[in-house]
Parts: structure tokens; C-alpha cells; sequence
């Protein structure tokens, strides 16, 4: 899967640019990246999403014990990778049918926080057990949902490539195409917003502080980012009238 959002989309986070910027190149001219991933991957299918930037997904070369899939459900978009374990008690949760899937349990999970904010975003992604990868994009909200679970069980990656854009896949050598020496793993146990930025879902109320990453070969690219002991958000959320978008709020 690889997802590419313009910076009015998704702002990168503090960090996690090139410390050398001659590698990165831009994924979105004439749509490179989405090209080259089609070139890896044989039958992908790319969506553009117009000024926002584009998606694309592909069932090529997958683990099957880590699927793939995606699925757009009234102008929500979204990639999935992995596989959620609670996932009879979350479609009763969130009212779904018993064929539901992984990824219409995360588009209807992102609906409920939007529409309702019946609990704080965090709770949403904590709720689901199991080994995951997902990134989301509302086209009504111009909004992005993107996490990963706690331990890092499904390979994802991010960086940001020569014009700003954050670059997200599951393959390792295409965000590397775009985005040189700023890529990285994405961090475990959090989650990014276009409203919120990244934030740790296990320690919701701890900023995050971006160190610089070191590969194996001693060369510094990209960040990681650890939870700072110290520094804490301010508490709670903004409570809106029950038919407000909550897509600024999350």
C-alpha cells in the first residue's frame, strides 16, 4: 500500500525531514511514486485524490497472515494491513454486519469519531487488538487517520519527499524512492491526524519527542520518535454540539 498526502493534508510532523535534501525527490510530479509502485507491483490500482495527493493498493506479494485490503465507503477512503482479533465484539460496537471486514471496521470507527466524538481518538485505535497498519483519508473533512499498532507487528513506513508531502507504504525501497534519507519506520503504538499530528495512542496525554535516527551503516535519516516522560498535553477535548463535524477536533 502507499499513500502520498499533500502537506495541507498532512502536515509532517516536527523531525521528520531529510537531513540530506538532494535525496528526496517529489512523489507527486506526473505522479512518480504512484507509477513506480505500479511498476513493483503488477495490477495496483491507483486512486487520485486530486490536490490532496493519491493512493494505491495492490494484493501483490502479500503475507498472508498480514492481508491486505481496502475499501471506500462514502468518500472515505482507506488502506489496511493486518488483522484485528476483537473483531466480533467491534462490529457489535459500531452496529455492523457480521460480514463486515478489518477495514470497514476502521472507516465506521472513524465515522463515529467524526460525526459523534463519543470518546477521544486514541480510545478508537487502542480498542482494536490485533497486528495493524491503516491510513485513512476523509475527502469530505480534507482529513487524514493513520496508526499502527503497539508493538509494530505490520511493516510501515513514512518520510517526506523533496516538496513536503508525507510518503507512507508498507514498502520500505518506495518511500526510500521519494523521500531519501528522511525515511523511517513509522512509530509504534501511535497514530496521526491532520488536525492532531502525531500522538501516542498507549500515552495519550505525553508529547512526543522526534530523535535523530541512525542507520546501520552510521548515516543520520529521518526520526524516531520517543514519548517524553515530562512534557504532557493539555487535557481533554473540545466538546461541539452533537451535530458538528468532529474531523477538527480528533
Amino acid at each position: 500500500m502507499l499513500a502520498v498526502f499533500d502537506k495541507s493534508v498532512a502536515k509532517s510532523p516536527e523531525g521528520l525531514t531529510s537531513p540530506n535534501p538532494d535525496s528526496s525527490v517529489s512523489a507527486l510530479n506526473n505522479g512518480f511514486l504512484s507509477q513506480h509502485f505500479s511498476s513493483l507491483h503488477p495490477g495496483s490500482v491507483t486512486i487520485n485524490l486530486g490536490i490532496a495527493g493519491s493512493m494505491s493498493y495492490s494484493t501483490d506479494k502479500q503475507n498472508p497472515l498480514l492481508p491486505r485490503l481496502f475499501a471506500v465507503v462514502n468518500d472515505i477512503f482507506c488502506l489496511f494491513q493486518g488483522h484485528i482479533e476483537n473483531i466480533a465484539l467491534l462490529k457489535q460496537q459500531y452496529g455492523l454486519h457480521k460480514t463486515a471486514n478489518e477495514v470497514s471496521i476502521v472507516i465506521e470507527a472513524y465515522r463515529t469519531l467524526r460525526d459523534r466524538g463519543p470518546y477521544p481518538a486514541n480510545h478508537v485505535v487502542r480498542d482494536l487488538n490485533g497486528k495493524f497498519a491503516f491510513i485513512l483519508y476523509d475527502s469530505l473533512a480534507n482529513a487524514t487517520f493513520i496508526a499502527a499498532d503497539a508493538d509494530g507487528s505490520v511493516p510501515f513506513f513514512w518520510g517526506t519527499d523533496s516538496e513536503g508531502h508525507l510518503v507512507l507504504s508498507d514498502d520500505s525501497e518506495v518511500v526510500k524512492k521519494s523521500c531519501g534519507t528522511s525515511f523511517a519506520p513509522f512509530p509504534k503504538g501511535c497514530f496521526f491526524t491532520t488536525s492532531g499530528g502525531l500522538r501516542s495512542f498507549e500515552h495519550p496525554m505525553n508529547e512526543l519527542k522526534a530523535m535523530p535516527r541512525v542507520d546501520s551503516s552510521g548515516q543520520v535519516c529521518g526520526a524516531t520518535y520517543k514519548v517524553d516522560a515530562v512534557a504532557k498535553k493539555e487535557a481533554g477535548m473540545p466538546r461541539v454540539g452533537s451535530a458538528a463535524n468532529w474531523s477538527s477536533n480528533y
